[in-house]
């Protein structure tokens, strides 16, 4: 198992910065894909990013695409996700979750994922 903790969110203006953070404990971090998803108040979670083992291939919701950047420190047991250019419809609940599957390549589908942190508010005034 993995425990996941998530860090880094807050309150922004309109066109600004934060970074996550999500740290792992537990198994080996390197053996996860990781995934960064979130929730909208009344809406339905979805995806953001995700980013392989190695941390050499990475995918984006088209509507962070270009604005936000995945990565990951594998002997920091952490993943990141760089947000900038913030506007006020990524206000939402932002979770990171691993999945533990043998498959390469890190996935979209939220229920490929094993493991789940508990969130972290980000919040973007207008």
């Amino acid at each position: 198992q993995v425990q996941l903790v998530e860090s880094g969110g807050g309150l922004v203006q309109t066109g600004g910065s934060l970074r996550l953070s999500c740290t792992a404990s537990g198994r080996a971090f390197s053996d996860y894909k990781m995934g960064w998803f979130r929730r909208a108040p009344g809406k339905e979670r979805e995806f953001v990013s995700a980013i392989s083992r190695g941390g050499g291939l990475t995918i984006y919701a088209d509507s962070v695409k270009g604005r936000f950047a995945i990565s990951r420190d594998n002997a920091k047991n952490t993943v990141y996700l760089q947000m900038d250019t913030l506007q006020p419809e990524d206000t939402a609940v932002y979770y990171c979750a691993a999945d533990q599957s043998a498959l390469p390549t890190p996935t979209r589908e939220g229920g490929r994922y094993d493991y789940w942190g508990q969130g972290t508010q980000v919040t973007v005034s207008s």
